[in-house]
């Protein structure tokens, strides 16, 4: 199993030692296509998935999800976080398990969903957080000092609600002077491009699994995809995410990396555990 570069205590003190109140940011992996933004004091996580829900759950089924990288940190022990936004209601983006103990340690979190899964976000839950914020794309909202705003995502293609509300979201985040774009799961889709240039984003986090109707789940966009993507919307960086979580839905990292510097994109590829500086704007 891959262990994170940081885990558990060491993980903790990083985070910590790192918040610092100037106008730079800072950005931790947690695996899968969780991560972890702080920026002036404030914590915010993306589409965590810090358990072994689904490992469990489909056990001796014909998609075991074996986990390939050790948990970086247990959510309970993440007392200080102040916005959670999940992209869609599948568990390794919404997960139980995740979200009900940092409801538990943190009493005024917000909690950001495509509004069109409202409903089913409580009945997953088996419960309705107080502080629950719906979107939907075009949508945008001002929390602690973040501007979140929602873009369709397609997995694999825009679903929309009865209501014409998207079910699948990404998010783009502007705090201070810096963008970054968090697509959660998608694929390409016309509107995409054309719905993130005006951003001027400084980091994209894409996955790069890809698709392959053997797997039995919706697909994502590949490494040439997530490469080319960061390119058409000028990305300043890509960080790929969304591989080595589980073995029968993953892909190499290096192909990313192959793809990114044939299509002159800036890259940078971190660790479950890792800090990046938003000082650093990648490699070419």
């Amino acid at each position: 199993m891959i262990k994170p570069l940081l885990q558990d205590d060491a993980l903790l003190e990083d985070i910590l030692a790192a918040n610092r109140d100037d106008d730079d940011f800072r950005l931790w992996w947690l695996g899968q296509s969780g991560f972890l933004v702080q920026w002036k004091g404030c914590h915010l996580l993306l589409d965590p998935y810090l358990s072994d829900s689904l490992s469990r759950k489909y056990a001796g089924t014909p998609t075991p999800h074996i986990r390939m990288t050790a948990l970086p940190v247990q959510p309970g022990r993440l007392a200080f976080i102040d916005v959670v936004i999940c992209s869609h209601t599948h568990t390794d983006h919404l997960d139980p398990e995740t979200l009900l103990p940092l409801f538990k340690v943190n009493p005024g979190l917000r909690l950001v969903i495509p509004e069109a899964e409202h409903t089913a976000v409580e009945k997953k839950l088996s419960t309705l957080w107080p502080g629950t914020v719906g979107l939907d794309q075009g949508g945008t909202v001002e929390i602690n000092r973040f501007r979140i705003n929602a873009v369709a995502s397609a997995h694999e293609t825009v679903e929309l609600d009865s209501a014409g509300r998207c079910r699948f979201l990404g998010f783009v985040l502007e705090f201070g002077k810096w963008v970054v774009y968090h697509s959660g799961d998608t694929v390409l889709h016309p509107a995409l491009t054309e719905s993130l240039k005006p951003f001027r984003i400084d980091f994209a986090l894409l996955p790069i699994n890809g698709r392959n109707p053997n797997r039995g789940v919706a697909g994502n966009l590949n490494a040439r995809e997530a490469a080319w993507l960061g390119r058409e919307i000028g990305a300043r960086t890509v960080i790929p995410c969304h591989y080595n979580m589980f073995t029968f839905n993953t892909a190499p990292v290096e192909d990313f990396i192959t793809a990114a510097r044939q299509a002159g994109q800036n890259w940078q590829v971190l660790r479950c555990g890792e800090r990046l500086e938003s000082s650093c704007l990648g490699r070419g």
